[in-house]
C-alpha cells in the first residue's frame, strides 16, 4: 500500500495490488466490459485512489502507467503526471461519499445503456446478479448542467459537480459504508459500478452485463417486462450474499484467461 501521512500518499502501492489492477484492466477488455474508453480506479487510503493513465484499458501493462489521485479534489498528486482520464471524479467522488469503497469501474456497455434510455428498468433475474436487486437506478446528466446554461452537454462527468451528483444517485450509505446501489446506471452513456474490492467491482461488472443479456432475451421471448419472473426483494438480497460471497472462485480463471492471450501484456 501507499503511504498516508493522513493527506496524500507518497508512492505507489506495492507491485502485487499493481499486478491486480492491470490484470482487471485487462478482465474487463476481455469481458467487453470496457474497449479503448471506459476505466478502473483502486482507492488506496482514505484520501487517495489510483488509476491507469489516459490509455485503452487492453493496453495497461506496467507501474509506469499508473497515476495517484486526491480523493478530494479528484486531481493527481504529481504535477507532472501523465495525462488522466477526464472522468476521473466519478471515482473521487464515489470515494468521498462512501468510505468504505474500494474499487470503482466506469463502463460504457452496449448492452446495458439501452436501460439508460428506455422506460424498462434493470432488475435482478439472473442469481448471481442478485446484488441489482429489484430496480436499478438512473442518473441523467442533465440533471446538473441544465441548472447550468454555459456547461457542456456532453454528458461526461468533467467535475466533482457532476461527480457528487452521480455519487448521490447510488443512495444513501449503509452501515458498511457501501452504497445502498452498488451499480448505476448513466442516462445515454454507461454504468458505475461500485465495491469493497477490486476482484468484487469486476465480477459486479461483469455479472450486470450478464444479467442485462437475460433480461432482454426474456423479454424478447415473452413480448415485454409483463412476462417476466423477476426476483422479489427478499430473493435478490439473499442470492447477492451467496453468489457475491463466493466471487474469488472465478478470479484465477479470469487472470489466466487474460495472461494467456497475446493482447495482453502484464510487466510488473
Amino acid at each position: 500500500m501507499a503511504v498516508d501521512n493522513g493527506s496524500r500518499a507518497i508512492g505507489l502501492p506495492d507491485d502485487e495490488l499493481i499486478r491486480k489492477y492491470v490484470h482487471g484492466c485487462h478482465i474487463l477488455h476481455y469481458y467487453n466490459i470496457v474497449d479503448a474508453y471506459g476505466h478502473i480506479s483502486v482507492r488506496l487510503s482514505e484520501s487517495v485512489f489510483m488509476m491507469s493513465r489516459y490509455m485503452a484499458p487492453a493496453l495497461v501493462s506496467s507501474a509506469q502507467d499508473m497515476v495517484l489521485y486526491d480523493v478530494e479534489s479528484g486531481e493527481a498528486l504529481k504535477k507532472d503526471a501523465p495525462k488522466g482520464f477526464s472522468e476521473r471524479y466519478i471515482h473521487s467522488e464515489v470515494y468521498k461519499a462512501y468510505p468504505n469503497v474500494q474499487a470503482v469501474v466506469h463502463s460504457h456497455s452496449l448492452e446495458v445503456i439501452p436501460f439508460s434510455i428506455s422506460s424498462t428498468p434493470l432488475r435482478a433475474c439472473f442469481h448471481i446478479a442478485g446484488f441489482l436487486g429489484t430496480g436499478v437506478p438512473v442518473w441523467d446528466a442533465a440533471t446538473v448542467y441544465k441548472e447550468n446554461p454555459q456547461a457542456s452537454n456532453d454528458m461526461l462527468v468533467r467535475s466533482t459537480e457532476m461527480g457528487a451528483s452521480l455519487a448521490k444517485a447510488l443512495g444513501p450509505a449503509d452501515d458498511e459504508g457501501l452504497p445502498k446501489y452498488p451499480v448505476a446506471l448513466m442516462r445515454g452513456h454507461g454504468f458505475v459500478a461500485t465495491a469493497n474490492s477490486l476482484e468484487m467491482v469486476i465480477a459486479k461488472s461483469i455479472y450486470t452485463i450478464h444479467n442485462a443479456r437475460v433480461q432482454r432475451s426474456a423479454m424478447a421471448i415473452s413480448g415485454g417486462m409483463e412476462g417476466v419472473h423477476f426476483f422479489s426483494e427478499r430473493e435478490a438480497h439473499d442470492t447477492a450474499l451467496t453468489a457475491m460471497a463466493g466471487a474469488a472462485k472465478p478470479w484465477p480463471l479470469w487472470v489466466a484467461e487474460v495472461e494467456c492471450h497475446p493482447l495482453y501484456k502484464n510487466n510488473v
